[in-house]
């Protein structure tokens, strides 16, 4: 079967890999080149096969002017030196967010390395995704060629702004910004109502569909026309009637039906984007209140429409963010995960996640910090990530549980958070004490119709079976208590007499 015909299961578990940190690790671990194409097997059989797609971040040829910069701004130098202690000059690679050229870069392996890949996973039911980034390209990219694909100014913009704008070959062109903040200065902004643009954008996105199964996105809703009216005004032009996703996602899936798109996607737009065609949006909502322990507002956040939660990403870690481990604390980033993995919709996992990595590495540096692998982390999440909801559960259905208190003295209820899977006879109860204290709880599982029969709840997280009475269970709930930041993921069945 051609792989751009591989259908996409639900609730997808998706590893993202910083491509070019991640080959030179495999390097230095088997002490010989590593690059896209000879990755070895035993990677694929024992690491990547707990996924079902894997997005390669950064394998598009970067910029050397990206670079460049890179090397002369003392902020990001400061960044890089507290990542990797003895930084070199050519651990710094450039921007995988700054593209010269949609190519895969030869350091990497090129074109024949991905098609490599692609096929590696292919043949183990894998899915390929990329990157994508529709706001700009780099400020020597082969784009610059063209004519009316960019934002221009005035040198009255250059000499007010010179953050945001900079001259090019006789004109004076934008730089790609997210309004909030001044502009990346390694990058020309594209202009999302421009036709050209579009057009170009579907050219483009064609060529990268051969290549894989997906592109997550960057900064998807900078795009939008209500956004990018707001960021840029006139310069922009006339507004389109048609927003730039909504001509773009239907001209790709036209060719490429499966063809997976994933938003990255913040300021409470994850609706909007999904709208537009989105088939997964970032779930940074989730996110803010995983980080802020937040118990209350995540289980009103999760009582929103089906649809809308069956097409959120949920993560606690990625290449923006800091280490979970970090961010959170090991207990906490634990109990966070399994909420965020064990949710509806897709889940990602960031390479070095597994492995309880607490450096951030900045996206332009080739080279990350050797560290050692928690076991006990990498154990935990090994478990989990087998035992997340997934084909076996592709068309369960979904609800979030009640939970009463023990007694009207003991308002630690409220730390508890619970969930179940069903489908048919199969059951899969989530129970999460997300807070720094013991909480306890009676557990209401509506879907289950206890009889007289005893049932069996098997703690997939420990291995322990406990087996209740139905009639105690209908009467009363599950009785929980859950020591700071514990959790249970059991499998419920009837006992076999």
């Amino acid at each position: 079967m051609p792989t751009e015909h591989l259908e996409w299961i639900r609730n997808p578990k998706i590893y993202e890999i910083n491509t070019w940190p991640w080959l030179r690790s495999l390097s230095d671990r088997f002490n010989s080149p590593i690059t896209l194409q000879n990755i070895p097997d035993e990677i694929f059989n024992k690491e990547i096969n707990l996924f079902d797609a894997v997005w390669l971040m950064g394998v598009w040829e970067r910029s050397p002017a990206s670079r460049k910069i890179a090397l002369e701004r003392p902020d990001l130098q400061k960044e890089f030196h507290k990542a990797l202690h003895e930084l070199r000059e050519d651990d710094v690679v450039g921007s995988p967010y700054s593209i010269y050229y949609y190519h895969v870069d030869s350091h990497l392996g090129g074109i024949d390395g991905l098609k490599k890949v692609r096929k590696q996973l292919a043949t183990r039911g894998i899915r390929l995704i990329l990157d994508y980034v529709p706001n700009h390209v780099s400020i020597d990219s082969l784009w610059t060629l063209d004519s009316n694909l960019f934002i221009e100014g005035t040198l009255d913009d250059l000499m007010n702004y010179p953050s945001d704008f900079f001259s090019l070959s006789g004109k004076i062109f934008a730089h790609g910004k997210d309004p909030n903040f001044s502009g990346w200065t390694d990058t020309i902004q594209i202009n999302a109502f421009s036709e050209e643009a579009r057009k170009k954008s579907i050219g483009t996105l064609l060529n990268i569909a051969e290549l894989c199964d997906g592109v997550r996105c960057d900064m998807a809703m900078l795009m939008t026309n209500g956004i990018f009216s707001r960021t840029w005004g006139d310069k922009a032009g006339e507004i389109p009637e048609k927003e730039f996703w909504q001509y773009v996602i239907p001209a790709v899936k036209k060719k490429f039906p499966q063809f997976l798109f994933i938003a990255e996607v913040y300021w409470d737009m994850e609706w909007e984007l999904q709208q537009q065609g989105f088939d997964f949006c970032y779930d940074k909502r989730l996110y803010d209140y995983l980080s802020h322990q937040d118990v209350q507002n995540i289980k009103k956040h999760l009582e929103a429409d089906w649809n809308y939660q069956k097409r959120l990403l949920r993560f606690i870690e990625n290449h923006d963010e800091q280490r979970s481990i970090t961010k959170f604390g090991e207990e906490r980033s634990l109990a966070a995960a399994i909420i965020a993995m064990t949710l509806p919709g897709a889940r990602l996992i960031h390479e070095g996640q597994i492995e309880g990595f607490k450096i951030r590495l900045p996206v332009q540096l080739g080279r990350r910090q050797t560290e050692e692998s928690e076991q006990k982390i990498v154990e935990f999440y090994q478990n989990l990530v087998r035992i997340i909801p997934g084909s076996n559960f592709a068309n369960a259905k979904w609800s979030i549980c009640n939970i009463i208190p023990i007694d009207s003295n003991d308002n630690s209820y409220k730390n508890l958070l619970s969930y179940i899977w069903w489908v048919n006879d199969n059951y899969l109860l989530i129970v999460i004490n997300y807070s720094s204290y013991p909480s306890k709880g009676h557990i209401k599982i509506e879907p289950l119709n206890y009889g007289s029969n005893n049932w069996v709840f098997k703690d997939l997280l420990t291995q322990n079976n406990y087996i209740y009475k139905g009639t105690d269970l209908e009467n009363y709930g599950l009785y929980i208590d859950l020591k700071e930041w514990n959790s249970h993921i059991f499998i419920i069945k009837k006992e076999i007499p």
